[in-house]
């Protein structure tokens, strides 16, 4: 079990609940199984560390980040992050879905590092691996207080979320942006709702995510979309390209690039697994698609990336913002992420 990252400051209770037999109880402060989040289990843990270094070698545009949890309710079936949840040795399906690990110390963390000699102010990015705002936010609430350590140093940030919990922190978000630089995005990869109740069933609907967006530029954060992922055979036809540019651009999004879904091992497995079950014919189209590895051909991410642009372009998106959102490229192999 990987918890040795983790620890608890002082004496503890005893954890209450089944315990899964691999997970080191001086990690776990206790666990929690309440009927509000049905099926659902918390560990809460006292993180060493909060804002962490993402390796050079890694192809993003930032250099820390910042991830209050572990696993994400949002359960979307292609989510590259689940792999690391097999490093606490759980599984990455339904353990990722539904066994969350929260870091309850993170808003007390995050102020004492920033505050720390050698932090040298840099960008931090957050919503990178798992989403900061998935369901678990509206019971720890350790977002306004992370947020208040970033508006205090005057620290640059940036959020990427499928969550609409976003807009509770609104004036924080203001507070900090008059303050520094403020760059926020919202998910959609698609306005197909059939589509979204069977690959992203624990977030909020697409059209209320663009609804998050344009709240968000409303109130003067700049936001824009990340349309990720594109799904091959699902999600990316001319038509379907059409409709979710068209609505993002009257959702007044500040910016909109396209991200081809990537399989790495994790979620690879979950997501054909969900394939066979749901589209038995679309089976054969992916192994020949993705038989070089994780990422789909070049050329097929040129068109999708492409076409969306093309699609910006027609409908204006772009040059709106009064701050234009850092919106990542698709994220490193996991064992490069920081993954805390």
């Amino acid at each position: 079990m990987r918890w040795d990252h983790l620890r608890l400051d002082g004496d503890a209770a005893a954890p209450v609940g089944p315990q899964p037999p691999l997970i080191e109880r001086r990690a776990v402060a206790r666990t929690i199984d309440t009927p509000e989040f049905r099926g659902m289990t918390f560990y809460e843990v006292h993180a060493k560390t909060v804002v962490n270094r993402v390796p050079e070698a890694s192809r993003v545009p930032f250099r820390w980040t910042i991830n209050p949890y572990r696993g994400c309710s949002h359960a979307c079936v292609y989510c590259f992050a689940r792999k690391t949840h097999e490093y606490l040795d759980m599984d990455s399906g339904a353990d990722f879905d539904s066994r969350i690990v929260v870091k309850v110390n993170a808003a007390e963390r995050v102020r004492a590092e920033l505050a720390a000699p050698r932090w040298r102010g840099e960008h931090i990015a957050m919503g990178t691996n798992v989403d900061c705002y998935q369901r678990a936010e509206g019971r720890y609430r350790l977002m306004p207080g992370i947020l208040a350590a970033l508006r205090d140093a005057a620290n640059p940030f940036s959020i990427l979320t499928k969550g609409s919990l976003i807009l509770r922190d609104l004036p924080l978000l203001r507070e900090a942006a008059a303050r520094t630089e403020v760059g926020t995005a919202v998910s959609v990869g698609s306005v197909d709702t059939d589509l979204w109740r069977l690959v992203e069933p624990g977030t909020p609907p697409p059209r209320r995510r663009l609804e998050v967006c344009a709240a968000l530029n409303d109130a003067g954060i700049g936001c824009g979309v990340l349309m990720g992922p594109v799904l091959p055979y699902l999600s990316d036809s001319p038509a379907q390209l059409d409709a979710a540019v068209r609505q993002i651009a009257d959702a007044g999004a500040t910016s909109v690039s396209a991200i081809t879904l990537h399989l790495r091992p994790g979620a690879r497995e979950w997501f054909l697994a969900w394939l066979r079950e749901h589209r038995p014919d679309l089976v054969a189209p992916y192994a020949r698609l993705y038989r070089g590895g994780a990422y789909a051909p070049r050329d097929y991410q040129r068109r999708i990336s492409g076409q969306v642009a093309d699609l910006a372009a027609r409908y204006g998106i772009g040059g709106r913002a009064r701050h234009r959102p850092a919106l990542p490229p698709p994220p490193a192999p996991p064992q490069q992420l920081s993954l805390l």
